[in-house]
C-alpha cells in the first residue's frame, strides 16, 4: 500500500452500511464472526448497522464495542472474534486486503451482534419485522432503477423519521396521508423480496399476501 493510500484509510466514518466479503456471510449469520477489523481509525456513527456481503444485505447488527489498537497489540482473541483461528490467519487476511501493514499501524476492531437475519424475516408481520427506516435504506441502495422521484423523497424522509405518520405529516401535511407512505413501503418491500435481496423465514406465498393483510388491518384508518 502506498503512503497516499495509507493516509486515506487513517481515519474515516462508517455510516449505516457495513460491507464485507461474501465469503464471510455464513460466519456472520452463524455467530462465528462477531467482529470486523479495519485498517485505520474508523469512527462508527450509529449503534445499529446493516451488513452487506455477496451483493445483498445480510443482517442487521448492533455494535457492541469499538476499540482502536496497533497491529502489534492484536491478539488471538481478536482473531477469533473476527472468525479466524489465530492471529497469523488474521494478519494474512489484513495483508490481502490492504497490502503491507506495519506493527505501528492503527486498526479498528468493531464488535457486533446479529439482531436480524435478513434472509429469515418474520412472514406474519406486515413488513416482515423490518423497521420503516430499514426498508427505506435498502430500497434506496438496491432499487434506484425502479423508484420515482416522489418515492425516493418519501424513502429518504423515512430514513430520518423511521415513522410512517411523521413522514406523512412532514411531506404531505396530514397524518391522513400516511397511506401514501405505506404504499411506497409495501411496493419497496415486495420488490426487495422479488429480487431475492431479503427473504421471509419460511416459504411464503408472497409479499402481496402481506400487503392484502396490511390493507385489511388498516381499512378505514386513512
Amino acid at each position: 500500500m502506498t503512503e497516499n493510500q495509507k493516509k486515506e484509510v487513517k481515519q474515516r466514518f462508517l455510516g449505516r452500511h457495513l460491507m464485507v466479503k461474501g465469503e464471510y456471510v455464513g460466519d456472520i449469520l452463524s455467530g462465528k464472526k462477531r467482529a470486523t477489523i479495519r485498517l485505520g481509525r474508523v469512527r462508527v456513527k450509529y449503534d445499529e448497522l446493516i451488513i452487506h456481503g455477496g451483493g445483498r444485505p445480510v443482517a442487521k447488527v448492533r455494535v457492541t464495542n469499538v476499540a482502536y489498537k496497533k497491529v502489534r497489540d492484536l491478539t488471538d482473541e481478536d482473531a477469533r472474534k473476527d472468525g479466524f483461528s489465530n492471529l497469523n490467519e488474521l494478519l494474512d487476511a489484513l495483508r490481502k486486503a490492504y497490502g503491507e501493514i506495519n506493527p505501528d499501524d492503527i486498526v479498528t476492531v468493531i464488535e457486533f451482534e446479529v439482531i436480524q437475519d435478513l434472509s429469515s424475516l418474520e412472514p406474519q408481520d406486515p413488513y416482515l419485522g423490518l423497521q420503516p427506516a430499514d426498508i427505506a435504506r435498502l430500497a434506496l441502495r438496491y432499487l434506484q432503477d425502479s423508484l420515482s422521484e416522489e418515492e425516493r423523497k418519501i424513502l429518504r424522509d423515512l430514513t430520518i423519521t423511521n415513522s410512517i405518520r411523521t413522514t406523512a405529516v412532514r411531506l404531505f401535511g396530514s397524518i391522513e396521508r400516511r397511506w401514501r407512505v405505506r404504499r411506497v413501503l409495501r411496493k419497496s418491500l415486495e420488490e426487495l423480496v422479488r429480487r431475492g435481496l431479503i427473504k421471509p423465514r419460511e416459504q411464503f406465498t408472497g409479499v402481496r399476501e402481506l400487503r392484502n393483510k396490511d390493507k385489511r388491518k388498516n381499512r378505514g384508518k386513512r
